[in-house]
């Protein structure tokens, strides 16, 4: 398979045809090789536009959502970020190439390590991976100018929000209903969190987020 056109391809009919403006951004996505971070039986599909089953219900994220959850999140070239249940790596790598630092938050311990392997492979010198539960961030490198969750969650776990600088900006996909998610941008100024619904996605839900059964009277 010719990668380097399939990715071309999904830069051009994916991303330039839904908002895709940042020329950074866009930049990242063409050199970036999208196959490298999927299991080998999977690679021919690395440039669909859908999300990517790779095994253990965790999807790699399509890569229209992934690109406009980030470019909403305006990370600049000095911005502390994590990568929430970002899989394979994917997201951080590109994540690395606009900001100074990237912190990968995985709970999954063979995909944290598989991440881990691919970001060195690729000499992404900027980024670690940790283990851990999403819902309670990673503390020790906080505060973060941004931070993008790579699955749909019911509602966003309160130390997230703790964990944004003043001024930072949190992405997701904010599970509506079954098979609905809205992308959202949330943003924290003088200690109160505004949200921001930016589109509609289909985004899978990251387990052990979806949301929980109320009484039926």
């Amino acid at each position: 398979m010719d990668y380097a056109t399939a990715r071309l391809n999904m830069v051009e009919s994916q991303l330039r045809t839904n908002r895709i403006v940042d020329p950074a951004l866009i930049a990242a996505f063409e050199q970036l090789p999208r196959e490298r971070f999927v299991p080998e039986s999977r690679r021919g599909f690395a440039y669909v536009d859908e999300d990517l089953p790779i095994g253990g219900g965790r999807y790699l994220m399509e890569p229209m959502v992934l690109a406009r959850l980030i470019q909403a999140a305006a990370v600049e070239p000095g911005d502390s970020v994590l990568d929430v249940a970002g899989t394979g790596g994917y997201g951080t790598a590109i994540l690395a190439r606009l900001a100074a630092s990237v912190v990968l938050l995985e709970p999954d311990g063979a995909l944290a390590q598989a991440a881990e392997a691919t970001l060195d492979r690729l000499q992404v010198d900027n980024a670690v991976v940790v283990t851990g539960d999403p819902a309670e961030g990673y503390a020790r490198q906080a505060p973060y100018e941004a931070i993008v969750v790579e699955a749909a969650l019911a509602e966003v776990p309160a130390a997230l929000l703790d964990q944004l600088a003043e001024g930072g900006r949190l992405v997701a996909p904010l599970l509506e209903q079954p098979g609905l998610c809205r992308g959202v941008l949330l943003r924290k100024d003088r200690g109160t969190v505004s949200q921001r619904m930016l589109f509609d996605c289909s985004t899978p839900v990251l387990p052990g987020f979806e949301r929980k059964a109320g009484f039926v009277f």
